[in-house]
């Protein structure tokens, strides 16, 4: 059992770890004003935008003075999440894996 949850901890954190890319590469391209009609920048958006959207109707001052700051809260949440969760799965199935057999 202790290596169904270790692998858990494991694809979580790399689902968490992929995400976390996402964001960043979504918020550069929003520096340099992309095609619209791009099929990447489209799947980009389109993966980002409602957490994007969540996080500003969540958070009042998201954007402060034309400076987006949902990708910031959401890359923090990502971090706690990989920190918290994938953390605390990998201990139980340490524990669990040392345990009386």
């Amino acid at each position: 059992m202790d290596l169904i949850v270790r692998a858990l901890a494991t694809i979580i954190g790399i689902v968490l770890n992929i995400y976390f890319w996402v964001i960043i590469i979504s918020a550069l391209l929003s520096w340099v004003n992309p095609d619209p009609y791009n099929p990447i920048v489209r799947f980009l958006r389109g993966v980002t935008e409602p957490v994007f959207y969540k996080i500003r109707s969540w958070i009042p001052f998201a954007v402060v003075g034309g400076f987006d700051l949902s990708p910031i809260v959401v890359l923090l949440a990502i971090k706690v999440c990989e920190i918290v969760v994938v953390g605390n799965l990998m201990r139980l199935a340490y524990t669990m894996g040392s345990g009386p057999m």
